[in-house]
């Protein structure tokens, strides 16, 4: 339980250093350029070529996936009927489908299931929310960052250039490659930068008070997130007989706040960044008022 508050304490921290001059709310774009070229693709080429999939994975493994498609339809809807610009579908299009599943997720699942539980939000993060992250947060930062919409070929040149990416077909080619304790130490080290850097960056662009403009689509995007998406999985896995821990944790899993990773893509991108700012800021402390509601609903039986 101790990571998900000292990540509220750096996004206090970065809110502070802000409002007292000592970094400017434009030193998150380097800190986010950071995390999307140097950490993010090093924390991918950590896991991903170790990862295994067995049966008893299938379930923690499989919802992110399909909750990720559910998500996206709902904000494409969405966006549609509340005519929003571009960059609040593309940043609500990364931040409410992909959640807060490894720092957040693993203490959380520990404090609520206990230890051996953890095993299936593991899962549940590195099957699933993570690669996801690499490839749909391609996919959505090359068809909506810059602008204009581009063409076939410029989302697919975008895709290939996008450094998680491309980090992420190297670790598929090196599956099943053990790295030397050299090379996998170093990849730790700057990996683990990943999580401080992102919040202390949120911190700098979180603005108490939203234009107005941006108020439904953060309310939308929460209750989507936090409520609607792990209640819809919930209530469907329990009528087609789906039970045990596994089926447990990821209804617990699917209601976590958004990932602090796919907002920095989103802000790095020009994604509306304060959107994605408090998108992060916001859901996580209140994910703690949410997801006991969600165990009892499903776990506490």
């Amino acid at each position: 339980m101790v990571e998900p508050y000292w990540a509220l304490a750096l996004v206090c921290l970065g809110w502070g250093l802000k409002r007292v001059g000592a970094m400017r709310a434009d030193a998150a774009v380097a800190l986010n350029a950071y995390v999307v070229t140097v950490a993010l693709p090093a924390l991918v080429l950590l896991r991903l070529p170790g990862l295994r999939l067995n049966a008893e994975a299938i379930v923690p493994a499989v919802t992110p996936w399909l909750l990720l498609a559910l998500s996206a339809l709902a904000v494409l809807g969405l966006s549609r009927v509340f005519s929003w610009s571009r960059g609040v579908t593309g940043c609500l299009l990364l931040t409410v489908p992909l959640g807060n599943t490894s720092f957040l997720g693993f203490p959380l699942v520990e404090a609520w299931f206990g230890p051996e539980p953890v095993v299936y939000a593991m899962i549940y993060d590195q099957l699933g929310t993570f690669p996801l992250l690499a490839s749909y947060g391609a996919i959505i930062l090359a068809t909506y960052a810059h602008g204009e919409r581009p063409g076939p070929l410029g989302i697919a040149k975008r895709i290939l250039v996008f450094p998680p990416f491309v980090a992420l077909l190297a670790g598929l080619a090196l599956h099943g490659v053990v790295w030397p304790e050299a090379i996998s130490g170093l990849l730790e080290r700057v990996g683990n930068s990943l999580m401080p850097v992102v919040m202390l960056a949120v911190g700098l662009q979180l603005e108490p008070r939203l234009s107005r403009d941006l108020w439904a689509p953060m309310g939308l995007g929460l209750g989507l997130k936090l409520l609607a998406a792990p209640l819809l999985f919930g209530l469907v896995g329990a009528a087609m007989g789906l039970a045990g821990i596994g089926f447990e944790v990821s209804v617990f899993e699917a209601g976590m706040g958004s990932m602090i990773t796919a907002g920095a893509l989103a802000a790095s991108a020009g994604l509306a960044p304060r959107l994605a700012a408090a998108m992060v800021g916001v859901s996580i402390p209140l994910s703690f008022v949410t997801l006991p509601l969600i165990h009892a609903l499903f776990v506490a039986r």
